[in-house]
C-alpha cells in the first residue's frame, strides 16, 4: 500500500508541475497567439485598444 501511495504522490506533483508550466505558457504573451486559435477565429487579433473597447462598450 506504500508504494501505491508514493506512486500516487508523485504522479499529483508532476501533475501539478505540468498544471503550473502551460499556465505560464498560456499567460506569456509571446507565445499565446500560437497556442490560442480562439483570437485567430474571432478576428480581434489586428485590432487596437480602442476599437477593441468600442467593442465592448457598445
Amino acid at each position: 500500500m506504500k508504494r501505491f501511495e508514493r506512486i500516487l504522490i508523485k504522479l499529483i506533483v508532476i501533475q501539478f508541475i505540468a498544471l503550473v508550466c502551460a499556465q505560464v505558457l498560456i499567460q506569456n504573451t509571446t507565445v499565446q497567439p500560437y497556442l490560442s486559435r480562439v483570437v485567430q477565429y474571432e478576428g480581434v487579433n489586428k485590432i487596437t485598444i480602442t476599437e477593441w473597447l468600442e467593442t465592448f462598450s457598445q
